[in-house]
């Protein structure tokens, strides 16, 4: 039965009028021309309001405006039916907000919502009251991601997306292209505070002494905040803050600024140390790949890394450079193996994977014998099986029979008991080898070695940290350094590629020019090598098959995306 609805002048209003300061909000009406419209609305329909409730905060999050919470509150305890509001977006933009008026709707609780060109009802289709609400809820959402990366493109174009630190200011005088320049009045001053304390005589509390009521520091003059003397707070947090050497950190990543530096990396790292800030002083948000797989051949020890900024003296700009070094930290005996960066070090387990990558050709004739071979071995297995059961239901049976000569005493007792127990063991027998365990798939784990082979070396170029480190960790094993070359075992399903493939690949590449003969002949020359190859194929099986256990795992890589690529 539907809902009875009263008509809008039997209805008591709520005025509810919201303006953000948020930026989304900034080009809709202003509160007193949602108020004076509404209010020409209400005369010419003829609603009663009884109350303008007025807000001036963000909708984007639930319970964040005590006016709306309040005036919802005496809608449930009756004082009025019905909400007049400019848009349905301006009673909410989050789906909280959305569900508790739309529930309340739904009840009947609130008996109308009276936007500037729309009303909705507590018998109307609830989808499009969602499908409205969800729309502002959406909006937000893709604000967020479109403000996001405009300010990361910002980032990456050197700019910090964020408020200019003192001794610089934000110039907003071109909006396409918003940079930080220095601010002529505090640069200079900024500059003599981090003099003061790179020479080791002040405190922060002293240079904030100093400033205030030697020199008059004063902040920047805003429009509802500024003006003040430095405080202490801001002293240490204007000394921590790396913006000053040319670089910045956002969202913990480190960039490369354009604007003009004040101090040297070296002098930050000092004032860190004499702040007794231990250690690094920047904060770390690093993922290395190769961090406990690597030991160092002289102690034993593994290798860890470091990640340093240093001069590029052509360009004048400071680049982060990665560095493996080994871990030992005993002062008395310090291991002498040199640390190698990681753009060397990636150079050499890129030529070792090329070492065993194999060609397409090659990969196409492993995947079509194992393919094969794999379909005779379940045909077989699927035969045997058919056997044995047939085996265990003939010896069941003539268990069977056995015992019924026995209780009609046409066999003595010794001569049941030998063919009884002779039975029985055939049974046990037939009965676990059907009921043992299916062994891991050998042929699927060959499958996925000889496509690591072939795609190994290619996705390890392109890959990400991640990706780099799973491949390293399955390629071999027992990885040291020794005065900066790599050394490892291989794992032992790559060995037979290694030591049959070139062979069998030189003399592939010799009778390639032969391509123009015809199909029979070119096959006849191929067919020994493909032999051969399907021969090591099955060396590769059979290490696996020998090596296996529960915990071996071969990771399954794809051919290279080529789909984006140009022609």
């Amino acid at each position: 039965m539907a809902m009875k609805t009263l008509p809008l002048q039997k209805l008591i209003f709520f005025l509810y009028a919201r303006k953000s300061s948020e930026s989304e909000d900034r080009q809709v009406q202003s509160i007193d021309d949602q108020i004076t419209r509404l209010k020409e609305l209400a005369a010419a329909v003829g609603i009663e309001i009884k109350e303008i409730f007025i807000e001036a905060k963000s909708a984007k999050r639930p319970y964040n405006r005590p006016v709306f919470s309040d005036m919802l509150k005496r809608v449930e305890h009756g004082e009025a039916n019905g909400i007049l509001v400019w848009e349905l977006n301006r009673l909410s933009r989050n789906p909280v907000d959305s569900g508790t008026v739309h529930w309340m709707l739904q009840e009947g609780t609130i008996q109308c919502i009276q936007t500037i060109d729309k009303k909705y009802l507590p018998g109307d289709n609830v989808l499009l009251f969602h499908i409205e609400s969800g729309m502002a809820n959406q909006y937000i959402i893709d604000l967020r991601k479109n403000c996001m990366r405009g300010m990361e493109g910002k980032a990456d174009r050197g700019w910090k997306p964020a408020m200019a630190p003192l001794g610089y200011i934000n110039d907003c005088s071109d909006r396409t292209n918003r940079t930080i320049e220095p601010d002529q009045e505090r640069f200079p001053i900024i500059r003599q505070i981090w003099d003061m304390m790179l020479t080791g005589n002040y405190t922060p509390q002293q240079i904030r002494k100093i400033a205030n009521e030697q020199w008059g520091f004063r902040t920047p003059k805003h429009k509802k905040k500024g003006g003040k003397e430095l405080s202490i707070s801001l002293t240490y947090k204007l000394f921590g803050n790396i913006f000053y050497t040319g670089l910045f950190e956002w969202r913990g990543k480190l960039y490369q600024g354009n604007h003009a530096p004040m101090i040297s990396l070296a002098e930050y790292d000092r004032v860190q140390m004499l702040l007794g800030r231990k250690g690094s002083p920047r904060q770390q948000h690093h993922s290395f790949a190769y961090t406990g797989l690597i030991s160092c051949h002289s102690c034993g020890l593994m290798y860890t890394a470091t990640e340093k900024m240093k001069l590029v003296k052509s360009t004048g700009v400071y680049k982060p450079y990665t560095y493996y070094h080994c871990g030992h930290k005993n002062k008395v005996v310090i291991c002498t193996n040199p640390p190698v960066t990681v753009t060397a070090l990636e150079l050499q387990i890129e030529n070792e994977l090329e070492r065993y990558t194999i060609a397409p050709e090659f990969l196409d004739w492993t995947l079509e014998y194992l393919d094969g071979e794999k379909g005779k071995e379940v045909s077989n297995a699927q035969t045997n099986r058919a056997m044995q059961e047939k085996s265990l239901q003939e010896s069941q049976k003539e268990l069977e029979n056995l015992t019924r000569m026995r209780y009609r005493e046409l066999i003595d007792d010794a001569l049941f008991i030998k063919e009884r127990d002779t039975l029985r063991n055939s049974i046990t027998k037939l009965t676990a080898q059907l009921n043992e365990q299916i062994k891991v798939d050998t042929w699927a784990l060959t499958k996925k070695a000889f496509l690591f082979a072939a795609y190994a070396h290619n996705t390890f170029i392109n890959g990400s940290n991640e990706v780099r480190r799973e491949i390293v960790s399955h390629f071999g094993s027992n990885y040291s350094l020794n005065n900066r070359n790599l050394l490892f075992e291989a794992s032992v399903w790559l060995i037979p590629i290694k030591r049959g493939y070139h062979g069998l690949y030189a003399e592939f590449k010799r009778v390639e020019p032969q391509k123009f003969l015809d199909t029979e002949e070119w096959n006849a020359f191929l067919r020994p090598i493909i032999l051969q190859w399907c021969t090591l194929v099955e060396e590769v099986r059979t290490a696996i098959e020998k090596n296996n256990d529960t915990e071996l795992h071969i990771p399954l890589l794809q051919p290279p995306d080529t789909s984006n690529s140009g022609p």
